[in-house]
């Protein structure tokens, strides 16, 4: 039997499950707010064309509008100035939109301190305990913040320094990018970079490393759920700005409930 073939077998018979991380949209769905002068993202709107009415008898549809960086995404390398040469959505190799997935839980440590940074040190402890990251690999980063997705305030979490959300550290971010064989990053929060990273040296390091390199980033994503920390599966882009991922990914025995979000949006 072909890889392919056995996929479809494995999905067919329940072997394989297939895992939601996306939050669904509202208007209720958190956005990125930018300090003056930049221009911010709208939010999401939805319009009701008909409902089985005089409108449309037989039919009930949509339209919506919002920027194309809000709810689930993914961000693109060329949504970053440093890859502006670089693939849209619509050009990044599908071929490059899935691939093995390994969760890294940091809810324990994000919960205690908002501020949270992923470290070096911790994908080596990961590794140590579950072995060298696969080649194209999607590292999914559970923090826990998609149980804020339907709190605006509480998923920023801002005071009068800024926002406060868990991220990566600088250091972290230039060994994901330059030495690490990971493809993309998925996270629960508004975007891959902390909270406060626009104080960071360098600011923001996810979004000009990663895009530099053309990794692509699913942000705000669901948690990373159906895989307990340190199993493997099958991944994805996920999206952004809370993501769910609360279904065991392939190989899950833990059955706890994991979240992932990415931080950039979607060019």
């Amino acid at each position: 039997m072909t890889i392919l073939a056995s996929l479809v077998d494995g999905l067919a018979s329940g072997r394989v499950r297939v895992v939601d991380l996306t939050q669904p949209l509202s208007e209720k769905t958190p956005i990125l707010q930018l300090p003056p002068p930049f221009a911010n993202t709208p939010g999401w709107t939805t319009h009701e064309i008909s409902r089985y009415d005089e409108r449309g008898p037989g039919w009930y549809w949509n339209r919506f509008e919002g920027g194309e960086h809000v709810g689930t995404h993914f961000d693109a390398p060329n949504h970053w100035i440093t890859g502006r040469d670089g693939e849209d959505v619509s050009s990044v190799p599908p071929a490059r939109l899935v691939g093995p997935a390994v969760v890294i839980d940091r809810a324990a440590e994000a919960g205690a301190d908002p501020d949270y940074l992923l470290q070096v040190d911790d994908v080596r402890a990961f590794e140590g305990e579950h072995g060298p990251l696969p080649q194209g690999c999607w590292l999914l980063y559970r923090t826990g913040w998609d149980a804020r997705a339907h709190d605006a305030d509480a998923f920023r979490n801002a005071d009068d320094t800024g926002p406060h959300s868990p991220g990566i550290s600088p250091e972290c971010a230039r060994w994901l990018a330059e030495e690490s064989p990971v493809t993309g990053i998925g996270v629960e929060t508004v975007g891959t970079d902390a909270g406060a990273a626009h104080s960071f040296e360098p600011a923001f390091p996810c979004h000009p490393l990663h895009a530099r390199r053309r990794q692509v980033r699913p942000d705000p994503a669901g948690q990373p759920g159906p895989a307990p920390a340190g199993r493997r599966g099958a991944g994805r882009p996920a999206p952004e700005a809370g993501q769910r991922l609360r279904e065991p990914l392939p190989g899950d025995r833990s059955g706890r409930d994991l979240s992932v979000g990415s931080e950039t949006p979607a060019a």
